[in-house]
């Protein structure tokens, strides 16, 4: 049974003679006596300029205009906006509110398939539709006219992508400002680099809000709300969203060289072409950046705990140094914002292996389950590789601060559980 009903109204017009609010009357009435005792959220979608014809005008026309369909209107939610995009985004926000994932929507045929491309831009995998077919019958005729249409044309579905982004543009940013950390280590004049934080998106989701980068099934957060946000931070910073890449993360130690053939999964990116930004994702893994100032080179890295003791950062380091000629003492390495050694806890057995590297990496050792410094991990590991300790930078007021304990500026898995956000650590030369 459907946890929420949606009653498509949208862009259909009713005539003001009495039996139509009638028939729409006993539509209403049939659809919340089937749901109501179930559907936690019944809500009409109309357009806020609904007409009626009245000898051959359209004037506006409210829904609410008898005594009976009032009252009944009271059981429903009625959510009226002049966009398909605006109403769906609207309700969605009410779906989200109420955590609710099965959803029926109710529609006129001909409207089904137009109805489903809107959906798919704006849900994930996380909600299951069904779809019903809207029954208006007016003097002894049905509402709808037309038959279903199976397929919408490439010129409609760009329409409705352009409808979608046009009203997410709209939407103010929440929980304040876009703010993005940087590191003095790296040069401004020949990189665009940073790391952000979880302020400045449009992402409302209390564990995604706001500035979420990263979409997934298992999320709610749709890839078009994940795209505003990068777009956001493009402009920001300056960057091409259509040359910007991401991680394809495995938690391992493969890693992409920008140019060959992309594997299917990757915890690491290096680049030497010029306005194409590489980006490492981070909700506690660490978000890593790599510099070389003298090549012009770069590179990122995702290293959980798996990836850190596989030794990611070094590879990295030594892609760069294969493909680029790079040198070990040129080479700038910024650690961004991930869990701390308050937060993060391994089962001894894992956690062994830390203790092996050295026995500082680990607290409460003999405990069952140890907590773990993958930051000192990864220097360790960076300098035992030749990194020089000066071009490692992993503490700084913004940098070091610990994801999970800081719920105001950064998202967190160890905290948030499996609906976590995304911020990313990213880098780009200028060109």
């Amino acid at each position: 049974m459907a946890e929420a009903v949606l009653v498509d109204f949208f862009g259909l017009k009713f005539n003001s003679q009495k039996n139509s609010h009638q028939a729409l009357l006993k539509t209403l009435n049939a659809i919340r006596y089937h749901h109501a005792a179930k559907a936690k959220f019944l809500c009409i979608i109309c357009c806020s300029n609904i007409s009626c014809e009245r000898d051959g005008a359209h004037n506006h026309c409210e829904l609410e205009v008898s005594n009976g369909l009032s009252t009944l209107l009271r059981g429903f939610e009625t959510v009226s906006n002049p966009s398909m995009a605006a109403s769906l985004y609207t309700i969605k926000q009410k779906i989200d509110e109420k955590n609710l994932t099965s959803i029926k929507v109710i529609v006129p045929t001909h409207r089904k398939t137009l109805l489903k491309a809107f959906i798919d831009q704006l849900f994930t995998d996380v909600y299951s539709f069904e779809f019903e077919d809207l029954q208006v019958t007016l003097r002894g005729d049905p509402l709808k006219q037309s038959t279903e249409i199976n397929m919408i044309t490439a010129q409609e579905v760009e329409a409705i992508q352009n409808e979608i982004q046009t009203y997410l543009r709209s939407l103010p940013a929440l929980r304040g400002e876009l703010t993005i950390i940087t590191s003095p280590l790296i040069s401004a004049d020949i990189f665009l680099h940073g790391f952000t934080t979880r302020t400045g998106g449009i992402s409302y989701i209390p564990t995604l809000s706001s500035f979420n980068l990263f979409s997934s099934s298992k999320r709610r957060d749709p890839k078009v709300v994940v795209q505003e946000n990068l777009r956001r931070l493009g402009n920001a910073v300056g960057f091409n969203v259509e040359k910007f890449y991401r991680i394809k993360t495995d938690h391992a130690n493969d890693v992409w060289i920008m140019g060959r053939k992309e594997p299917e999964s990757y915890d690491g990116i290096t680049t030497n072409q010029r306005g194409v930004t590489i980006a490492a994702l981070g909700a506690d893994c660490i978000p890593i950046v790599f510099a070389d100032p003298v090549r012009k080179s770069c590179g990122v890295a995702h290293a959980g705990w798996r990836g850190t003791l596989l030794g990611v950062a070094m590879a990295t380091v030594n892609a760069m140094i294969t493909e680029y000629g790079c040198n070990l003492e040129d080479i700038i390495v910024v650690l961004g914002p991930s869990v701390g050694p308050c937060c993060f806890t391994l089962p001894k057995e894992s956690a062994k292996e830390f203790h092996n590297l050295d026995p500082e990496c680990v607290r409460l050792f003999d405990s069952p389950n140890p907590y773990i410094d993958i930051r000192k991990a990864t220097r360790i590991l960076l300098e035992q590789g030749g990194i020089l300790p000066q071009n490692i930078q992993d503490l700084n007021q913004d940098l070091d601060l610990c994801t999970s304990c800081h719920p105001d500026k950064f998202f967190s898995h160890v905290r948030d559980g499996l609906n976590f956000g995304t911020q990313i650590g990213f880098i780009s030369i200028r060109e």
